[in-house]
Parts: C-alpha cells; structure tokens; sequence
C-alpha cells in the first residue's frame, strides 16, 4: 500500500502533467535502482496510479550510458507508439535539449525517490507551476536591467533575457515538477560569480572525475560568452583551470565558454543529504530550489557539461528583489498573487519553503 500523499504526487505527474486519461498508453523508462539514482518505491507508485486510472501502462529497464545516449531504434518506435513516455531514468535528462525528442512528448521525473513524489515538490498543482514559470519568464523577457548577487560576492548584471525568437526556449522533454524558468542566455551579462565548495557536472555526461573540489570560495569572472578569470587559493584556480582544460578535451570543446543561467522556482525542492555524498544525484535535482542558481558552462550549448551554482542568490529586475538572499517573492510576479490565491497547495511550499539542498554541516556548499 503506498500512502495517500504518494498517489497524490503520482496522479499529478500523470494527469496533471501528462494529461494521461483512461485508455491512454504510457511507457516508463527506468534505470536500475541498484544504480542509487531513483529508488524502486517511486517506479511502483507511478505504475500502481496509472493502472488505477486504467492507463495502459508498459515498463522498459534501460541501461544507462554515462556518456549520454543514442536512442535505439526500436526504444524510438515504442515511444513514438505511446501517448506519453516518462523517464525515471537519467537517460530522459540527457537528451532534454534534444530537438528531436519533441514529438514523442517525453516527462523527465526529478522527483527521484517516493519520498521526493509525496512532499510539496511532488504534490503542489502542476499546472500552477507552469504558470509560475511563464510569468519569470515574461518578467526577464520584458526587463530592462538584471542584477544578480549572493552572500559570498556574486555580483553580474546584464540586460532583460534575450531569449530566442521563437520564445523563452527550453527543452523538448517535459520536466516534473515544473522548477526552473529557461535559461537566460549569458549575451550581454558580464561580472563575477563566486563558487563555493566545488565544480561539478551538468546531467548532460557522467565523466570521471565528476566534480572538482575547492578549498575556498573561488570568484569567476566572466563577460558575455566567456570565462575570463579564476580568482582564489592558488590551488583552487589550478585546479579549475585544470578541470576545464580536461573536460574541454575530453569532449573536444571551447572549455571557457558561458552559455545560460537560471535559478529555481519550486520551494518544495529539498535536498536532505550533503551534495558531496553523490555529486551526480545531486546536480540532477536539487537545482529546483529557488535558493540555488546554477551556470551551464565549459561548451556553447545549455546545459554545456560543467555547472556553476550559487546558493541564496538575490535576482533584482530593475532593482526590486524578485529573489532575496534565496526567497522566491512569487507575489512579485505578473500574476504572481493571483496564482497563489489560484493555488493554495503552490501557496503552502511558499509559506513553507524547504531549506535543505544540499549545505554541508557549515550551511554551505562545501566539498567536506
């Protein structure tokens, strides 16, 4: 028996999210559990929903390629086939950006254990989310300046997101829950960002060594497209220097390049465990919090394969504090308070918001 506020999360991520209904067909892709990526709880919530909801319902176990995948033909054919595909895999966050998954209507899950699905982070309205997200999105589009800084020193600004003109695009696999806003193009932003306790990948490869410990907060500069600087313990700047170098190389990549940027919007995001203690788990889900925003870096396309983070940062849209010191004014928005009153389940994560994602023992992003 799985508890109510499990099923609760699972009916929002297939209905709510997949608009899935009685006779509709869903294929889940799964990665191992013995991988301790997802846990087995959350894969049998979500199928025991589906068939309550007489959704006809198929489950694939997937090896997962840690370099990123091709699709296999026949895996294409049997997507293609259902209404919808959900990954609780990380195979569904590898190809986000690729345009050609569009037409088989993939969700990724980063909600990765059953404890994840029933919070607020799984529970709260999906579709109030997508709306929340909209509106950041409208607000950085129309802006006239953006100003980002974080307790540590953070502090770049640059003009309202120049996102392409098709719209503020985003990835072509449907994200659940809904918790970031696109990804704000860097063109155009230029200043230093501080990054505190360690370098680490994006979802996009799963390379060894993963991420790169630092001793010290380490200042990086950057001015458009471009990393320009690394300031700190000399050992820390060899040391980033050194990991760009080699991730550059290993995907035969331009290293210095800053692509986008984008910070969290769900407050029911939590992570419970020091991000240390799995590096890759923790970059594919607790970005979701709106006290973390992270960079997509070291190549010329989003994600790009090492990711910059900054917790608690304040984002000021022509200077009022949209997000203050990692607090999500969600009232601020266009809409905003209308969708609050809209949404008491989205109303309760804002109220109470979760704080855990990932702080080592100090409160900080810390390697140790």
């Amino acid at each position: 028996m799985h508890s109510p506020e499990l099923m609760a999360g699972a009916e929002n991520l297939l209905v709510r999210c997949g608009g899935l209904t009685a006779g509709g067909q869903l294929l889940v892709i799964c990665e191992d559990a013995a991988n301790g990526y997802y846990d087995a709880e959350i894969t049998g919530a979500i199928i025991d929903c589906a068939r309550q909801n007489r959704i006809n319902t198929a489950v694939q176990t997937v090896p997962f390629d840690p370099m990123g995948p091709l699709v296999p033909e026949d895996l294409k054919t049997a997507m293609k086939t259902a209404d919808r595909t959900l990954f609780l895999s990380r195979t569904g966050d590898q190809i986000r950006f690729d345009a050609g998954m569009t037409d088989v209507r993939p969700i990724m899950s980063y909600a990765l254990d059953a404890g994840m699905l029933s919070s607020g982070f799984g529970r709260a309205n999906y579709s109030g989310f997508v709306k929340l997200k909209n509106a950041v999105n409208a607000l950085l589009a129309n802006a006239g300046r953006i100003h980002v800084t974080c307790p540590l020193g953070t502090d770049f600004s640059g003009p309202g997101a120049a996102f392409p003109r098709t719209g503020a695009a985003d990835v072509s696999v449907t994200r659940f829950p809904m918790s970031v806003f696109a990804p704000v193009p860097a063109q155009g932003f230029s200043g230093v960002l501080v990054q505190d306790g360690f370098l680490v990948g994006t979802g996009s490869k799963f390379y060894d060594p993963y991420g790169c410990d630092l001793r010290e907060p380490l200042a990086i500069r950057f001015e458009d497209n471009l990393l320009t600087g690394f300031n700190g313990h000399p050992m820390d700047v060899h040391c980033a220097q050194m990991h760009y170098e080699k991730v550059g190389q290993m995907f035969d990549l331009d290293p210095l390049t800053m692509h986008s940027w984008h910070a969290g919007i769900h407050p029911g995001c939590a992570y419970t465990t020091p991000a240390q203690s799995n590096f890759e788990r923790w970059s594919g889900s607790a970005f979701g919090n709106p006290r973390l925003l992270h960079f997509h870096t070291c190549g010329h396309y989003a994600p790009g394969e090492i990711s910059l983070n900054v917790l608690d940062p304040t984002i000021r849209v022509d200077g009022v504090a949209i997000w203050d010191a990692g607090v999500l004014r969600a009232d601020l928005l266009p809409s905003g308070a209308e969708i609050l009153d809209q949404y008491p389940c989205i109303k309760s994560v804002f109220d109470s918001p979760a704080q855990q994602v990932g702080q080592s023992a100090n409160g900080r992003l810390s390697a140790s």
